[in-house]
């Protein structure tokens, strides 16, 4: 959910200065699309606290998951939001990638990139043990802590090439159901190690439904990304990033279709039980199933090259509902899930209305956060170097 765009350590160096220069610019595209899928979030979260028939049994680790009636219009509001996560973990790690190369080109000190990654990582993945812990009265690993985990991880990963990433990651979101296989038998919760680590676990005071290695894999596919993007810009790629973006996009979108009309492995133990099309889209979130990866990403992806074109066509609006959302994303997040689940969890608002009050609830709070956001981001452009710069 970071904001920050310019990214990761290369072999080599850069052609030109213009090159350099151009690797600086900010990509406002990855804005849009960050603040685009904050919109969605926020109906998530709103519907979480406050929708008495919410949505969200997106694992086998729920008995009745796979074969559960899934009303129409619950179930498309909880499944636009699917591509929430992916989206903060991918951009992520292009965002940091992006980041990290053009202070290497500035010459900063190895050390102190990795310090930063490594602090910054720290204080992401802590906000979730601490301040969304306390607003749900219960200890919550959820996104924060997979992707301030997977910065983490990417301080000795990022030294590694580019083709050995992408194995890692493809590798990963590929035969990841195999692996969590010999820790995990659904229905129930895994252990809390496998948790952490590849599955997931929900109780009354402790909920773990973000595994590092699965939301790493994601984080690596966007650093790689963003390596494409300096490679670009430099000179030293033909291929576009954008005509990447439309390429891996349709492949993934086909990948989906045939591993979710197979119905066998790939779908991370949730099936489908008929071909209605909330049961064809009905795929594992927790955690990420081949079909959850090869959809999120296909739609990630085909929107990001969309975006991309207009805005080499339009340019950039600074005050740009997306836009500012995409640039205040954490600041975004922490304060809407404060709103909602505060109410809920200590004054009884929990599940007291139904889906037209999610929507209502949500217009409102996107209405209050935007000049909200806009003065924020105000004050963090005046104090680059407070505590602010890490979130």
């Amino acid at each position: 959910m970071n904001s920050t765009h310019s990214a990761q350590t290369i072999p080599g160096k850069f052609d030109s200065q213009a090159a350099n220069n151009r690797i600086s610019q900010r990509v406002a595209s990855i804005d849009w699309m960050r603040g685009f899928v904050m919109v969605l979030m926020i109906i998530d979260h709103a519907s979480m606290a406050f929708d008495g028939h919410h949505v969200s049994e997106d694992s086998a680790m729920f008995t009745s998951a796979a074969t559960m009636t899934l009303p129409a219009a619950e179930f498309f509001t909880r499944w636009i939001t699917h591509l929430c996560a992916p989206t903060f973990v991918f951009l992520m790690g292009t965002s940091l990638a992006l980041s990290v190369e053009r202070r290497v080109v500035k010459g900063v000190d190895s050390w102190e990139i990795d310090k930063n990654m490594l602090i910054r990582g720290a204080i992401i993945a802590l906000l979730d043990l601490t301040v969304i812990s306390l607003g749900s009265a219960h200890w919550n690993f959820g996104v924060l802590f997979a992707i301030g985990l997977s910065m983490i991880c990417m301080v000795p990963l990022r030294r590694l090439p580019t083709w050995v990433l992408l194995l890692v990651s493809i590798g990963w979101i590929v035969l990841g159901e195999l692996v969590t296989g010999w820790f995990w038998t659904p229905p129930g919760n895994s252990s809390v190690l496998a948790a952490l680590t590849i599955a997931n676990y929900g109780g009354d005071a402790l909920v773990i439904k973000y595994p590092v290695m699965p939301w790493l894999a994601i984080s690596i596919l966007g650093w790689v990304f963003g390596r494409h993007l300096i490679l670009f810009a430099a000179g030293r790629s033909k291929v576009s990033g954008r005509n990447v973006l439309w390429s891996c996009g349709v492949v993934s979108l086909v990948v989906f279709a045939v591993v979710r009309g197979i119905g066998g492995y790939g779908d991370m133990f949730l099936h489908r039980s008929d071909n209605s099309w909330q049961q064809w889209l009905h795929v594992s979130k927790y955690p990420p199933s081949l079909t959850y990866y090869s959809l999120e990403l296909s739609i990630l992806f085909l929107c990001l090259a969309l975006l991309r074109t207009i805005e080499l066509r339009i340019g950039v609006r600074e005050n740009g509902v997306f836009y500012v959302f995409g640039q205040t994303a954490m600041f975004f997040y922490l304060v809407h899930r404060l709103v909602f689940e505060i109410p809920a969890t200590y004054f009884g608002l929990r599940g007291f209305d139904g889906l037209v009050g999610t929507y209502i609830i949500s217009a409102v709070m996107l209405v209050v956060l935007y000049p909200t956001c806009r003065w924020y981001r105000t004050v963090k452009a005046a104090h680059p170097r407070s505590v602010l710069k890490y979130l």
